[in-house]
């Protein structure tokens, strides 16, 4: 019963007022945000947003998997996949090499699995290969994410990773590489010094863990 409560309270959209109340947050601590209502006017804006020419990183994301944004980043047309070249390199001779790739990525695209209504990102990670390039090292960092991952306070946000997030992508993660996922590492972004350097793309609909 408490995990169906759970799911529930997690999975379900956010009203208009709590959507507008969060954009007002997230824009006074220097994060730009768009709204949508479908995930193809998400997918369209974000490859119009990604500069030609630039090395974009797609972090591991249910979300741009669901509306075809990492298939498409992944075999690009205008900007250049690091995805593709991480593949070409050696995962244990090259493992260095590899870290700096995706630390300094010109472009990160991914999702968030929580945003609170003061503001707050937070994001989860069993290796946390992206969360460098979210934090700093990335020129322009852009989050596409469903409404259901809006949550009142941090408090929240830690329980929708941990009851509803975590087994998902647990079971994701299991089927994928063998083995259940953790919260190894937690990012959690109170405001950005660089003003338009993250933009957060809303989406209303359910999207992603």
């Amino acid at each position: 019963m408490a995990t169906n409560l759970s799911n529930s309270e997690f999975t379900q959209l956010a009203s208009e007022k709590q959507i507008e109340k969060t954009v007002q947050a997230l824009q006074a601590h220097g994060i730009r945000v768009v709204v949508f209502d479908t995930s193809e006017e998400a997918r369209t804006y974000v490859l119009d947003l990604i500069p030609d020419g630039a090395e974009v990183y797609n972090s591991p994301s249910r979300t741009l998997e669901l509306i075809g944004l990492a298939e498409q980043i992944e075999h690009p047309t205008h900007f250049q996949s690091v995805r593709a070249r991480l593949q070409a390199l050696d995962h244990i001779t090259q493992r260095n090499e590899m870290r700096k790739l995706i630390a300094s990525s010109e472009v990160l695209v991914g999702s968030v699995h929580a945003i609170t209504e003061e503001g707050e990102i937070l994001i989860a990670s069993g290796v946390g290969s992206q969360l460098g390039a979210a934090a700093y090292g990335a020129g322009l960092v852009i989050w596409v994410v469903g409404t259901q991952k809006l949550v009142g306070t941090l408090e929240d946000g830690f329980r929708r990773i941990r009851e509803h997030s975590l087994p998902l992508e647990s079971e994701r993660s299991q089927q994928v590489y063998g083995q259940p996922s953790a919260i190894n590492k937690l990012l959690i972004i109170n405001a950005e010094h660089e003003p338009g350097r993250i933009t957060m793309v809303l989406v209303k609909q359910q999207l992603g863990f």
